[in-house]
């Protein structure tokens, strides 16, 4: 009988010890099928297909008007605007005290720049703290989209990144997911928005949309957090554009927008870290900027003209620069070659109108047409949309910049003028850059002349040489506090 019940005994542990493993199999199992399983690149809100390319029309080429005040981005006998903003860094405005606060006992984080729940829960003694990355594998990033007033839907924003209304419109809804889920990770995310008139809404989840997609109320206030057993692991922080300013960041399920206060939501940005690692850096655009170091945006208008426009982008090349083209709609089917070789070296396509209009003159509904079917033209040959606009001739003012704003597009104007157009003398462009060249100037030439590329051949190395990164506008705003649709900038200096 006593070996019988130490029998009995070794059974019931054997069979309680495959139970177990049992269970932890079903668990590991769910990892992969529950929340998170989805870790697709293209699962993101909004994802368009491209469209195919056109066919090839007949150049347009269209001189600059002489007379033109390029050195303050004002054209000649226009009415002055108000000062060309210059951008500065995000989250530097004033915020209402309490939104700030740092909730007791939690890990500390800068002071003044991140607001957490109160109330979070601490992570469970020997529970798995952090995912480890994988070489190769991309880090877990959130997409979001914002539907505008007006406007619909916006495109996807990728994490860490601006999403924002044109001028006088504002968000009323948002979706978000998660992208690059590592395996057998469980996360997913949820948020929720505080509506004007209605207050908290009930929370959403992966994909799913919330706030007033038929209505115009705007929001006020919103929340997001990681959800699933590997949200230990990160941070998500988020912030958003409110009374003109972004505010401090939030993180995982902390209010960011102040409600109750009449003001309104007009942008979003949203970042995942990994766990204490602080709040996001400010994004790195690419190819290795230095924020430190001096930057500058070269652009060329009028074109493209292929034989112009590839010697200037050989010299980019071979020297790690970049540029912007403010191309016309009327050059781009004929010179689509060049143009998708200027988004595969990183360069900025950008819209210069389709006839090379002036924007003061042709009225709401003419610049809606002349800049809408650029911006569809050049998609169509190089799969991207252009985000920037400037204005033939320089002429703007205040009716047409709302019109652009409502676009989503601002005007880019210039610090610097070559007037390669007027005298097409490729020393006295190059000399006219070099005596004057700054941190943060965007130079204006036109890449349909000869003589503008000789001196861009020449130019590319020497101002590479004397320390300059060449950048394209985006790049260059992106490091000197951002751009606003329906606005106009002439250089953003640090």
């Amino acid at each position: 009988m006593i070996r019988c019940g130490k029998k009995s005994k070794i059974l019931a542990a054997v069979l309680a010890a495959g139970i177990i493993l049992s269970m932890q199999g079903m668990t590991a199992f769910a990892g992969s099928t529950g929340v998170g399983a989805v870790k697709s690149a293209q699962t993101g809100p909004g994802v368009a297909a491209q469209n195919d390319s056109q066919t090839g029309q007949p150049e347009g080429q269209t001189v600059q008007p002489e007379g033109q005040n390029g050195q303050t981005g004002q054209a000649e006998g226009q009415t002055v605007q108000p000062e060309i903003q210059t951008g500065q860094p995000e989250g530097q405005a004033g915020q209402p005290e309490g939104q700030t606060g740092q909730a007791e006992g939690q890990t500390a984080q800068p002071e003044g720049q991140v607001a957490q729940p109160e109330g979070q829960a601490v992570q469970p003694e020997g529970q798995e703290q952090s995912a480890q990355p994988v070489p190769g594998q991309e880090p877990l990033q959130v997409n979001y989209s914002a539907f505008i007033l007006q406007q619909g839907w916006s495109a996807v924003t990728a994490d860490n990144n601006l999403c924002s209304a044109p001028v006088n419109s504002w968000v009323t809804a948002v979706k978000a997911n998660l992208i690059h889920i590592p395996d057998g990770t469980q996360v997913g995310i949820r948020y929720q928005v505080n509506l004007s008139g209605t207050g908290w809404l009930s929370w959403a989840e992966d994909g799913a949309e919330t706030g007033g997609t038929e209505g115009v109320m705007p929001l006020e206030s919103i929340r997001m957090e990681l959800t699933g057993s590997g949200a230990a692991a990160y941070d998500l922080y988020y912030k958003v554009l409110q009374n003109g300013a972004w505010t401090d960041w939030a993180a995982n399920g902390a209010s960011a927008g102040q409600e109750g206060a009449g003001l309104r939501v007009d942008g979003i940005r949203a970042s995942i870290t990994a766990k204490g690692a602080g709040i996001p850096a400010d994004p790195v655009v690419s190819h290795g900027i230095d924020p430190s170091r001096p930057m500058i945006a070269l652009t060329f208008d009028d074109g493209p003209k292929t034989s112009v426009t590839s010697r200037i982008l050989d010299s980019l090349q071979a020297n790690g620069g970049r540029a912007t083209f403010f191309m016309l709609g009327s050059n781009v089917n004929a010179n689509a070659g060049v143009i998708r070789r200027m988004a595969d070296q990183g360069c900025e396509v950008a819209n210069h109108t389709h006839d090379h209009k002036y924007l003061t003159k042709i009225g709401a509904e003419g610049i809606v047409s002349q800049v809408g079917s650029t911006n569809q033209k050049i998609q169509a040959v190089c799969g991207v949309s252009p985000v920037l606009m400037r204005p033939p001739g320089g002429y703007i003012d205040g009716a047409s910049l709302n019109v652009l704003g409502s676009m989503g597009m601002p005007a880019i104007m210039w610090s610097i003028d070559t007037r390669d157009w007027q005298h097409r003398n490729a020393q006295r462009t190059i000399d006219t850059v070099l005596s004057q060249v700054k941190d943060g100037d965007i130079i204006l030439m036109h890449d349909i002349y000869s003589t503008t590329a000789d001196a861009a051949v020449v130019l590319i190395p020497e101002l590479t040489a004397r320390g300059y990164q060449l950048v394209t506008v985006s790049e260059l705003a992106a490091y000197r506090g951002g751009i606003v649709p329906g606005h106009k900038y002439s250089q953003f200096r640090p």
